[in-house]
């Protein structure tokens, strides 16, 4: 048979090129709206890559952080009582060697010497050291009542609570945490515990010691702790100039 000769097909062979199997006498014609799309996965796009801001990664990192405790939250009162100056660790001794023998540990929790790190300018360079803040005075915490007030009050150094009308007055919170608050170096709110003490301050009017501008006197405009200069307002020649000079130029008037 040549392909281009016409080929007749009966009713029987059409039959014999169909499937076999049964056919739901139901369903006449394909409903489009009875198949259920097929998703098919979307093509691959490549993501930008997240960048996290220093923002947003320290503000993780300070949630991880646990909360600095306050001591003022600690049990008890923060109570301020007056000593010989230069004796405070002796009496901080005495007062914690009564409490023990007294078993007091349950009204008085703790006694404290305020201390701060201070910069300091010693024969032209910068010294770190710990002074107390409060000469002749201790903190302490305890639950206040006879017993406690008889306790402090009579041992050997120390003179009487510091208050008002012979009442003695807690320390607020905000004196608390600037006095004992821990620094926190992240945090821009901790308090500091660490100044700078030249023994000299802007506004300050001082006299010069040394130089070409020996003996005249100036206000001081500008301190650089770093290069340990200040700057002074000289009045020359009815003029007044600023004139920079360093530390151990200067003395206070």
């Amino acid at each position: 048979m040549s392909i281009n000769e016409e080929t007749e097909i009966t009713i029987q062979d059409a039959a014999d090129l169909l499937p076999t199997g049964t056919v739901d006498p139901t369903v006449t014609e394909a409903d489009p709206t009875s198949f259920e799309p097929v998703d098919e996965p979307a093509p691959a796009v490549d993501e930008a890559p997240v960048v996290i801001g220093e923002d947003e990664l320290f503000d993780e990192e300070a949630e991880d952080r646990p909360p600095v405790e306050s001591p003022y939250d600690r049990p008890g009162k923060w109570f301020v009582v007056h000593t010989q100056s230069g004796y405070e660790k002796k009496v901080r001794k005495n007062l914690e060697a009564r409490i023990a023998s007294m078993h007091l540990e349950d009204l008085i929790y703790e006694v404290v010497i305020p201390m701060e790190d201070v910069v300091e300018f010693r024969g032209g360079r910068k010294v770190t050291v710990s002074k107390k803040m409060f000469p002749g005075y201790l903190l302490v915490r305890c639950h206040l009542d006879d017993t406690s007030w008889s306790a402090v009050r009579d041992t050997p150094g120390i003179g009487n609570f510091v208050g008002s009308g012979g009442k003695p007055l807690p320390l607020g919170r905000r004196e608390v945490e600037t006095f004992l608050q821990d620094p926190d170096e992240d945090s821009p709110d901790s308090p500091r515990k660490t100044r700078a003490r030249f023994g000299f301050d802007e506004g300050e009017t001082v006299r010069v010691k040394e130089g070409p501008f020996a003996d005249f006197s100036g206000e001081i405009i500008e301190i650089n702790e770093d290069q340990l200069k200040v700057k002074v307002l000289v009045n020359i020649f009815g003029r007044e100039t600023p004139v920079e000079l360093e530390f151990s130029q200067v003395a206070q008037l």
